[in-house]
């Protein structure tokens, strides 16, 4: 069996339709969601219907949870008092966004679950305990272990950090799992400004990088009427986390 997660497309309509092209090649028996499906891009809503036209199941992200439950970005925000201009221009950009989604489409993020289990594969798009904290690529295995042994799947599968990885880690008590993060179609954080996703073959994981047309989506920020675009436009074009 071949299972396809995406996720972290971020409202990047260009990068997802290059992603889709790329798994009309791969034929998956199945593709799921990661979450953090709308916000951060210039396609919020078109992202969403495409989603739910595709019939993909999958999880809801933190950026998905703070636009139909904006206290969660205040809650988490109280954590981290030194980097509060950031997260006020998370809010309004948050605040734009559900505007442009809609009840209805709010209705359906706020009904996603927060793991899937398929197989031996289980998915979140953070950690089990937090939409909002996960472990960097640089943790250690009895880190991995102790966030991840307790989907109680051999491979488990997150998003939410923007670089991709594959790691076979075992803790203090010798159990060994699979840990694989899918990398993130949109706002690529290690480097490389290719879309990246994760694909599993009779459960063996792997990333997929894909090429898109970054100046097009660039094009398509500066028109699109969001706030704050341009800080989206640095990301993009950087693949790397920058500051308002």
């Amino acid at each position: 069996m071949r299972i396809a997660i995406v996720s972290d497309i971020h409202g990047n309509l260009t990068a997802f339709e290059a992603v889709l092209a790329d798994l009309r090649q791969t034929s998956p028996d199945l593709i799921l969601h990661g979450g953090d499906l709308p916000h951060g891009g210039a396609s919020p809503a078109e992202i969403v219907d495409r989603i739910r036209d595709l019939g993909w199941q999958g999880v809801v992200g933190n950026t998905d949870e703070m636009l139909f439950r904006p206290e969660s970005l205040t809650e988490f925000a109280s954590q981290l008092p030194n980097l509060q201009t950031l997260f006020a221009v998370i809010q309004e950009m948050a605040v734009a966004t559900c505007e442009a989604l809609g009840e209805e489409r709010l209705a359906w993020l706020s009904g996603l679950p927060r793991v899937q289990i398929h197989g031996p594969m289980a998915l979140v798009h953070a950690s089990p305990e937090s939409l909002w904290r996960a472990p960097a690529p640089e943790a250690g295995d009895a880190e991995l272990e102790s966030v991840y042994s307790p989907l109680g799947q051999p491979i488990a599968v997150y998003a939410h950090i923007h670089r991709s990885y594959v790691r076979s880690v075992s803790g203090p008590n010798r159990s060994e799992i699979i840990v694989a993060n899918t990398g993130s179609v949109s706002l690529s954080y290690d480097g490389d400004r290719r879309a990246a996703y994760l694909l599993l073959d009779d459960f063996k994981p792997a990333i997929r990088r894909v090429e898109y047309d970054v100046d097009r989506e660039l094009k398509a920020l500066a028109g699109c009427g969001l706030p704050h675009t341009d800080w989206i436009a640095k990301s993009l074009e950087s693949a790397s986390p920058q500051m308002p």
